[in-house]
């Protein structure tokens, strides 16, 4: 046996399927990430009805799914794609810019949330992130939040002090981007549980959104390691 073979090391290419309604985008993201030996693209759709067609025929390991669709939006195609495909994530990737899109996002299950000025690069990291069962939410995003709340708030290292352990726990898989359903099975509690110890986060935090209390969190952290 010849000791200088190579060994097959190479981590196994990510499968994506693209939804999006426009065919400029989707061919452009095609030959992004088609050019990565890191990523395989295996189909595309260009409304909801498409895209779930494609997701159901080669069940990729994320959807690139935008928010504005010609026959519904990427709303209810996450929410679909995730209740039929539990392997499958998605990444909302969408030119949209709005803390609201991003809440309803996280409720339909969207494991991630970019912009599309993202560039290339880190597109294909975060792709790769999120099929290793991590969450993403652009850094645009976060700092557009706190800059909406800074003004009106006590001091954010404050609030955030002012949380018990499991709360700020709960919290802080908030911040990365989990479901209620992931927190709360990574933590070991009911569904429930999760809703009642975000209810009392929020009022704790003055705030109302998940994207608000994550960002605060965020702050913090940032703050601490000053």
């Amino acid at each position: 046996m010849n000791s200088d073979s190579p060994t097959s090391s190479a981590p196994r290419p990510v499968s994506v399927v693209i939804v999006d309604d426009s065919e400029v985008v989707r061919a452009g993201l095609s030959a992004l990430l088609g050019a990565s030996a890191l990523i395989e693209v295996l189909g595309e759709g260009r409304d909801v009805a498409s895209g779930l067609a494609a997701v159901a025929q080669y069940r990729p390991d994320v959807v690139i799914l935008d928010i504005r669709l010609p026959d519904g939006t990427g709303f209810d195609a996450c929410r679909r794609i995730c209740q039929s495909n539990t392997e499958t994530r998605v990444l909302i990737l969408t030119s949209v810019e709005d803390e609201e899109m991003v809440d309803n996002a996280i409720r339909a299950g969207a494991h991630g949330y970019l912009l599309k000025e993202i560039n290339g690069t880190a597109l294909i990291d975060a792709i790769r992130s999120i099929a290793a069962g991590k969450s993403i939410l652009d850094p645009a995003i976060t700092a557009r939040v706190l800059s909406l709340m800074r003004s009106n708030t006590p001091s954010t290292r404050t609030l955030v002090d002012s949380l018990s352990a499991q709360e700020s726990r709960v919290l802080g898989l908030i911040a990365e981007g989990k479901t209620n359903k992931e927190v709360a099975m990574e933590m070991g509690l009911a569904e429930k549980t999760v809703k009642n110890y975000l209810s009392t986060v929020f009022e704790k935090l003055h705030v109302t959104r998940r994207t608000q209390a994550a960002a605060l969190y965020a702050q913090a952290q940032a703050a601490s390691r000053t």
